[in-house]
């Protein structure tokens, strides 16, 4: 019997990675491991390059999440050249943000995590897709996710120029106004999009809530770990994307801190591993102790559910009542189930789409005061967002020129690394005993990350800027010599 299992590459996700899954003697797993073996040192390319281009070169990093990156980048800004948006500058941002988080959830569920529910973890891997999802709920719903993330994407280009590298964020504002025949359009279709994300709240009602065993699998203990967890909130404590400070809490729910700006370096630090490209954010005041969880532990998670977790309520009335029925359900808060994260984001999809509405009301939004001009001397700056994908820093230092001379890039999936891999360990663990092993299990072990929707082409920046590289030179079969950049 083998002692080694490999699944790679895994599947259903952004970017390249692979797990390994180490036996014991009698055929139970001894560990796992998430490895990432792509790099993108974007900390490095930063280097030398005007701050108010960074908004247009960090959305290379991912072709998924690129709006995250643009708006935390154009944030920065903001801060390096000490300037606010205008009012409506800061409603446009917003609007083209929900946006981007609506679509993606969107996304997320009906193509790449939903599938395990909708279609079941053990459906052959040919069905665990979206056609496998259209197949179980309607043509029609497959119809309508395609529509309404076509119609979303729609105002994002028409605001910021384009989906994928968006242009439309400058330093003190945006580039383009808001006609009012658009704000008419676009409301109309938000308003299509409310009802939309209702829809597939009620499609996870029926095919997950409904089902006693899909229940117990999300309120088991397979996919559970007490962590702590950070979002962005605003003055009421409620979900922010855009803007508010950081609040972190303890597997309890009781508030450790919150931050913003530069304050984020007295809260956060960062681990290395030799296996992996993906850097180990912990919180400073407890340290780093392994991969493990509970009080004792500092490791945090991020994203859908930590957003909620970290909230008090939610700032529209259908997410609320959503927000209130899933805390029943789980029947505390916060909630610790990884796969709950499915449920939130289902949430968050439909806060952004009733976001965007509530925005799209306010006719002031079509106002030409969409940019303050900066005027202040560069120095240094960080923006912080909420990405589908978590809590995303982004902090840039700069000469008097405002030619960046050091950058720093937290990524959303990168403080979610350390869960995980826990999570990944949790579930090898449980599922895998005596080497008894198929699809269907290796498909559960992957399900305990797609829960966190993570983004792998965004994570991987080694903590030196330098890809880690090893050269054996070979006489004949004899290593002459060993060349070594750590």
């Amino acid at each position: 019997m083998s002692k080694k299992i490999s699944i790679d590459p895994i599947t259903r996700l952004e970017g390249h990675g692979k797990i390994e899954i180490f036996l014991d003697d009698d055929g139970g797993v001894e560990n796992a491991y998430l490895q990432v073996p792509e790099l993108k040192g974007f900390e490095q390319f930063s280097i030398d390059r005007p701050v108010e281009e960074m908004p247009r070169i960090t959305p290379r990093i991912c072709g998924v999440c690129p709006m995250a990156h643009h708006m935390a980048s154009t944030k920065a800004a903001d801060a390096v050249y000490n300037v606010k948006p205008t009012e409506t500058a800061e409603k446009i941002r917003r609007l083209v943000y929900n946006a981007y988080i609506l679509e993606d959830h969107l996304l997320h569920f009906f193509f790449l995590g939903g599938p395990d529910f909708v279609v079941t973890p053990s459906a052959p891997p040919g069905e665990r897709n979206i056609l496998g999802v259209v197949a179980k709920v309607g043509k029609e719903i497959g119809l309508e996710v395609i529509k309404t993330r076509r119609q979303i994407r729609e105002i994002v280009t028409h605001l910021f120029g384009r989906i994928i590298h968006p242009v439309g964020g400058l330093p003190g504002g945006v580039s383009k106004p808001l006609t009012e025949e658009k704000r008419q359009e676009f409301l109309q279709k938000c308003k299509d999009a409310v009802g939309f994300a209702m829809e597939a709240i009620n499609i996870f009602n029926k095919i997950v809530l409904d089902n006693d065993e899909y229940v117990k699998l999300v309120t088991g203990d397979i996919y559970k770990h007490n962590t702590y967890y950070m979002g962005l909130v605003d003055d009421k404590n409620r979900v922010n994307f855009y803007d508010g400070k950081v609040r972190v809490v303890d597997p309890e729910g009781n508030e450790i801190t919150k931050f913003s700006g530069l304050d984020y370096l007295d809260v956060v630090s960062e681990h290395v591993e030799p296996w992996s490209y993906m850097k180990f954010p912990y919180l400073k005041d407890i340290g780093w102790k392994g991969f493990t969880d509970g009080k004792e532990s500092g490791v945090m998670r991020v994203a859908p559910l930590a957003r909620l977790n970290v909230s008090d309520s939610m700032p529209t009335d259908k997410a609320q009542q959503e927000f209130e029925r899933m805390y029943d359900v789980l029947g505390k808060k916060p909630a610790h189930n990884t796969l709950a994260f499915h449920w939130a984001r289902l949430i968050e999809a439909l806060y952004a789409a009733e976001k965007m509405v509530e925005l799209l009301e306010d006719e002031t939004i079509t106002s030409d005061d969409i940019r303050n001009i900066p005027t202040d001397t560069p120095e240094e700056g960080v923006g912080i967002v909420e990405a589908a994908r978590g809590t995303l820093i982004h902090h840039y230092q700069t000469d008097k020129k405002g030619i960046i001379t050091a950058a720093n890039l937290l990524v959303a999936t990168v403080f979610n690394s350390a869960a995980m891999s826990l999570s990944i360990e949790k579930a090898a663990k449980k599922l895998i005993t005596k080497g008894k092993l198929d699809d269907g299990l290796l498909n559960m072990v992957e399900m305990a990350f797609r829960a966190y929707d993570p983004c792998l082409a965004c994570a991987t920046h080694s903590l030196p800027g330098n890809t880690p590289l090893i050269i054996n030179i070979h006489q004949n079969k004899d290593i002459i010599k060993t060349i070594r950049r750590d």
